[in-house]
């Protein structure tokens, strides 16, 4: 069954939850990637779509989303951001710093450390990570 399927045969509440996980993951999830890679925030918003399990069926996350949140890590100093010509335009290239990568270490450390590990079993189980349980 193809993801849009899937979504399709939520209800209304089951959507709203997934949704909801999806979106209190953003600012780490985005921070991970600037990790991996500098970039602006249009290739972001492009890879967030992208790795939805929703992509062909919700559009894509919106400047108005994106662009408060790269700005909140921006503020905490957890990355950079660097005006930078894109042949006639200018981008804002964003790179981690020392804090974000601090930071990312940090957030880790916590969940290897954990007694009972109740995140970690979630996101096996229910996001289907390490086992690909079907």
């Amino acid at each position: 069954m193809e993801n849009h399927e899937v979504f399709k045969n939520l209800n209304q509440f089951e959507r709203k939850l997934v949704r909801g996980i999806m979106r209190g993951s953003g600012p780490i999830i985005m921070l991970w990637l600037i990790s991996k890679k500098g970039q602006h925030g249009y290739e972001i918003m492009t890879q967030l779509h992208e790795s939805s399990p929703f992509s062909d069926k919700v559009k894509m996350p919106s400047a108005s989303i994106i662009y408060p949140k790269l700005h909140q890590l921006e503020k905490k100093g957890l990355i950079k951001g660097t005006w930078e010509n894109h042949g006639k335009r200018k981008v804002k290239y964003y790179e981690i710093t020392p804090e974000g990568i601090e930071t990312l270490d940090k957030i880790r450390n916590f969940f290897k450390t954990r007694k009972n590990n109740l995140y970690e079993d979630f996101l096996e189980d229910v996001m289907y990570i390490k086992n690909n349980r079907s």
